[in-house]
């Protein structure tokens, strides 16, 4: 795919971000995507926002479950991009307004105190440079149609990864902890929507670690030349399925022993 292509389609991406209205999936458009292709018009959406004056701040790290690989039909995760004013307190009122059709997750976010460089990243690599772990709840949202309204074809991985792996925003709170403290694989959550529990999760579903992903993202961006830099923030993979957010809606998950995070959509 061209430059030019790459360039118009992130432009595309971010035009129905910014009019809350989904557009044809690219893929449909350009039969011809590649997954290299998808990552290229993300990172040409990324260098718009920071040329608009938003800031890098970090990565999410999505489909670490094997059985959204399997569905996906990809046999590893992906990636995308966290900016600055994706960033939501604990307890936060975030407008439903400002999303098409928002979703959340529970994860762990993974802070760093060290730069990651690929190849060659361990686990243990990534628990000997994070600062910190702590609570977090990915917004993720869809700029493309989840199902084609003309040819009812469902969406594709390649239009997910050019769509910055639909993550849209996060909301971290809890009680931090150093990774030495508990084993990560037993940090277990309860999601309630509105008091009703709706999810819960085990952080060992994530790629049986949930350290497992940041060593992964390490060293895909460093098949690009790009490092994980200290104290940004690495969303690890969601540990629960998605729910559904609209307006009126009270998100409170606990976490146990490391407290709990929650968010209003208004």
């Amino acid at each position: 795919m061209d430059a030019n292509t790459i360039r118009t389609l992130a432009l595309r991406l971010d035009e129905a971000e910014q009019s809350r209205r989904q557009i044809r999936q690219l893929s449909l458009d350009h039969p011809e995507i590649t997954i290299a292709d998808a990552y290229a018009i993300q990172r040409e959406w990324v260098a718009h926002k920071i040329t608009s004056g938003r800031r890098l701040i970090g990565h999410k790290i999505g489909l670490t479950s094997r059985a959204m690989q399997l569905s996906s039909q990809i046999d590893e995760p992906d990636y995308g991009a966290l900016l600055d004013d994706m960033l939501f307190a604990d307890g936060a009122e975030i407008a439903r307004d400002r999303f098409i059709v928002p979703r959340v997750e529970v994860e762990l976010a993974f802070i760093l105190d060290r730069p990651l460089q690929g190849p060659g990243v361990t686990l243990f690599d990534v628990l000997d440079a994070v600062r910190y772990v702590i609570p977090a709840l990915e917004i993720i949202d869809a700029r493309s149609h989840q199902i084609d309204p003309d040819s009812k074809r469902p969406r594709k991985v390649f239009d997910t990864i050019a769509d910055n792996a639909a993550n849209a925003g996060v909301v971290m709170g809890g009680r931090p902890v150093r990774v030495g403290e508990m084993d990560l694989r037993w940090v277990g959550a309860m999601m309630s929507r509105n008091a009703v529990i709706e999810e819960t999760g085990l952080a060992a579903g994530v790629l049986n670690h949930p350290a497992n992903g940041v060593a992964w993202l390490a060293n895909k961006l460093g098949e690009h030349g790009v490092g994980l830099e200290a104290g940004q923030i690495i969303l690890g993979g969601s540990f629960t399925r998605p729910v559904f957010a609209d307006a009126g809606d009270t998100f409170h998950v606990d976490y146990g022993p490391l407290g709990s995070v929650s968010c209003r959509f208004v």
